[in-house]
């Protein structure tokens, strides 16, 4: 296990800790409601520096990862990021990753337990260019803040106005005397943030000052389980828990992480040709499981009759629809909102719903 570096800031408010593809997170703080109503509604605070770094430097860095994703690289202006996903020559998940461009390098933002998969499938590659592979996760962590106060923080914090940043574009700054990376972000349904790309050595001071910057502007810490609440809410789905090793990123929803502009990479004919084809067989949908006392987890086989349509992924218990909610794998035949199916395990129903999940 790697624990948090900042793992006794927050036991000492009484964090509850849990594993994450190795890595230790903090699963939440005790009033997940109050941790969810922050990000919603004001401010609140998520360690991620569980996340893992992955720096590629070298004059030829950016046209080597542009041969190895599915997004634009080399035409990716410098200071901003795009998502993009690794995939076989058969079109299959290798994970996935947040680039950011810098000047003097690149930066792989990946899910905990995911750097050293993706570093080999690099690696393998790796031939004659001038680009090196770094683990940056030693070197650097990710602070997010979430919700409609985040610039107020953030001014407060910088000692003067903070121009609200777009998704996917960053900016320098110096908080708590560290020099940080500010990086735009947003989620489907409306809730939006920034995070903050800190010096390991530095991430106490700047936890510390943001926690007591946002005191004034209601700032909670957040926790992993009220951000898969969001995550879920938002029809996000995330490498580990809704993609594996066999899915094919269209079937993920993954349009925006494809640039059909960018020339070859590895696995382009497959996505060309499935993109060519039209719907894949199976798609990610939001499901509605209502509030019965039938338990669901993830796996839990989706029917229709006697046909198996597919399989829950992810599962919450939704604050927007006031019910318990799931990503999950639908059949193309079933994924018109409003179809039910039902669960394979026990009399529970799953009520196929558009995504991302609105109130209503």
């Amino acid at each position: 296990m790697e624990p948090l570096s900042l793992h006794f800031v927050h036991e000492q408010v009484g964090a509850r800790f849990i594993l994450v593809g190795g890595r230790e997170v903090v699963a939440g703080y005790g009033d997940v409601g109050a941790e969810y109503g922050a990000a919603r509604d004001a401010v609140a605070l998520h360690d991620a520096s569980y996340r893992e770094i992955l720096r590629i430097t070298g004059e030829d860095r950016a046209s080597f990862l542009h041969g190895m994703v599915t997004q634009e690289v080399k035409n990716l202006p410098v200071g901003s990021a795009a998502y993009a996903a690794f995939i076989t020559v058969k079109g299959a998940m290798v994970g996935d990753a947040r680039i950011l461009k810098r000047e003097g390098d690149l930066i792989l933002d990946m899910e905990p337990g995911l750097g050293a998969k993706v570093r080999e499938f690099l690696d393998k590659y790796l031939i004659s260019e001038d680009a090196e592979l770094h683990d940056g996760t030693p070197e650097s962590g990710w602070l997010r803040l979430l919700g409609p106060r985040t610039a107020q923080v953030l001014a407060a914090v910088l000692g003067g106005p903070f121009e609200a940043l777009p998704a996917q574009a960053s900016r320098q700054a110096v908080v708590a005397g560290q020099d940080v990376w500010l990086l735009g972000t947003a989620l489907p349904g409306g809730v939006s943030g920034v995070d903050v790309l800190v010096p390991r050595a530095g991430l106490e001071a700047v936890w510390t000052a943001l926690a007591q910057a946002g005191a004034a502007h209601g700032l909670k810490p957040l926790g992993f389980d009220a951000l898969e609440l969001l995550r879920v809410e938002a029809g996000v789905p995330r490498y580990g828990q809704d993609m594996v090793d066999t899915t094919i990123p269209l079937e993920a929803n993954l349009t925006h992480a494809i640039s059909y502009n960018k020339g070859c990479y590895i696995g382009q004919e497959v996505i060309a040709r499935a993109t060519f084809r039209g719907r894949m067989n199976r798609q990610l949908a939001g499901l509605l499981l209502g509030n019965g006392d039938v338990d669901v987890a993830p796996g839990t086989e989706l029917r229709r009759g006697e046909k198996k349509v597919g399989w829950v992924t992810s599962v919450v218990r939704s604050p927007v629809k006031g019910q318990r909610v799931a990503l999950g794998y639908v059949h193309r035949e079933s994924l018109e909102p409003g179809t039910e199916l039902t669960l394979a395990e026990g009399p529970g129903t799953a009520t196929v719903a558009a995504l991302p999940f609105t109130a209503g």
